[in-house]
Order: C-alpha cells, then structure tokens, then sequence
C-alpha cells in the first residue's frame, strides 16, 4: 500500500511560518541594535556642543584671526550638534550593530564562511577607524590651511556654515574610511578567485590613475590635497596584495601529485 502524497498546504504552512519566524527576529535584532545606539546617543547628547567643537576644531585651529563658523538656518545650533552626536554614538555602537546582522545571518553560513566573517568584519570596523582618524589628523589640517592660504589674496573673510562644514566632514570621514577597505576588498577579490595576485600587480598602473581621479573628485582642487587621498589608496592596495600572499597562501591546499601516491 502506497503513503498518502504530502500534503500541500500543509508544507506551505511550514514555509510561511518559518518565513514569519524570520521576520520576527529580524526585526527584534534591528528593535535591540536601534536600541543600543540610542542609549548611546542619550548617553552623549549633554556633551553633544563640546562634541561638535571637538569635531570642528581642525577648521577652527587653522581659521584666519577673523574667520569664525556661523549659523545660517535658525535651528542649526542645535540640530547640527545632535546630528553629529548621533552619528559619533552610531560609531560607538557598531560592534553591537554588527553583531546583531552576525546573529541574524549566522545560522545560514556554513563553518568555513562563520570562520571568514568574523576576522573580516571586524577587521573592516578597524580599518574604517583609522580612516576616519587618518581624515581627522592629517586630512583636515591641511586642507584648511590650504584653503585658508587660498583665500587670504582675496581679501575674503572666511567664514564657514556648520551645517555646511558637517556634510564635508561626513564626506571626507565617509570618502576616507571606505579608502582604508582596500585591503580586505583585495583579499575578497584573491580568496573568491576574482583576481590573482599577479594580475592584482599586472593593473597597478591602471590603480595609479584611478587613484589620481577618485582623489581629484573627492578633494578640493589642489595638487596636495589630491596627494593626500591618492598615495595612501596606492599604499593599501599594496597592503592589501602582501595581505592577500600571506593569508590565501596559507589556506590554499597542498596539490600531491599523482605519481607520489601510493597504489596500495
């Protein structure tokens, strides 16, 4: 005697309630990683103009004696100072938001992948750390003074909106940080076998002009400027090919040969 056929509905009951089941944690994962920002958030917002005068000091330390920041919309001196307060809180809240899109993905992944993901995202977190510092230290310092230098034939008074000086330094944070990825990205492109470490050397040159043209978009447009995104790009895609030698060097399996087996 034959089994009963299966019957459908009920499979689709299943996948419909697993589906739900997934929307559910899904949105109780993003409900506690909002959560976590948020109380970092109303954790620093008492402290939010000192953090917006740490933020605006590179400008305000290169300034000319007369140059000042202004306000130019009637809720700015406050909403600026919240924004980038909420922004500084979502940085410092990341690892819990990463690990929480971890917990969520974590179950579909197979051991080799879980073994990836953990080292590279958390390496990434690292490197966008130093990008936005590297924009924070040594970026902004320069192209100020720069710009200041510029405007000082003109006889124009310098003066610079906060609004407006808050989307370049996102810009330049945002611009920065994604420029400090090049290693892991290399690495990605080696161990998928997108590229090979030797036609990662074989396009330099083609990686030396397009690092000319992305700083040259991205940067004010002077030659120093443009140098200060462009060389550390190249030097991270070097980076990036030694780190890719070393760590897809290391997983790639011995090949035995046939003759060295043994038939027995």
């Amino acid at each position: 005697m034959s089994a009963p056929p299966p019957n459908k509905s009920e499979g689709d009951g299943q996948s419909e309630e697993t589906f739900m089941s997934h929307l559910v944690e899904l949105r109780n994962r993003i409900m506690r990683a909002g959560i976590a920002v948020i109380v970092v958030f109303i954790s620093l917002v008492y402290w939010a103009p000192n953090i917006f005068h740490l933020l605006a000091r590179p400008l305000l330390q290169n300034l000319p004696k007369d140059g000042k920041m202004i306000v130019t919309d009637v809720t700015g001196s406050f909403f600026v100072p919240m924004k980038v307060t909420m922004m500084v809180a979502f940085v410092i809240a990341l690892p819990v938001v990463l690990y929480q899109i971890w917990a969520f993905i974590a179950p579909g992944l197979y051991m080799h992948e879980k073994k990836l993901v953990v080292p590279l995202v958390s390496s990434s977190y690292i490197l966008f750390l130093f990008g936005m510092a590297f924009a924070y230290f040594v970026v902004f310092p320069t192209i100020f003074r720069v710009m200041a230098h510029y405007n000082a034939p003109l006889g124009a008074e310098m003066s610079t909106d906060i609004d407006n000086y808050l989307s370049f330094a996102l810009t330049m944070f945002l611009c920065f940080g994604i420029t400090f990825e090049v290693p892991i990205v290399v690495v990605l492109l080696v161990r998928m076998g997108v590229l090979t470490i030797a036609k990662l050397k074989q396009i330099r040159p083609y990686v030396v002009v397009g690092a000319f043209i992305v700083s040259a978009v991205v940067t004010p447009p002077d030659v120093l400027s443009q140098l200060i995104l462009a060389v550390p790009l190249m030097i991270l895609y070097e980076l990036g090919i030694i780190a890719a030698r070393l760590i897809v060097g290391k997983d790639k399996p011995k090949i035995v040969e046939a003759d060295s087996i043994d038939p027995s």
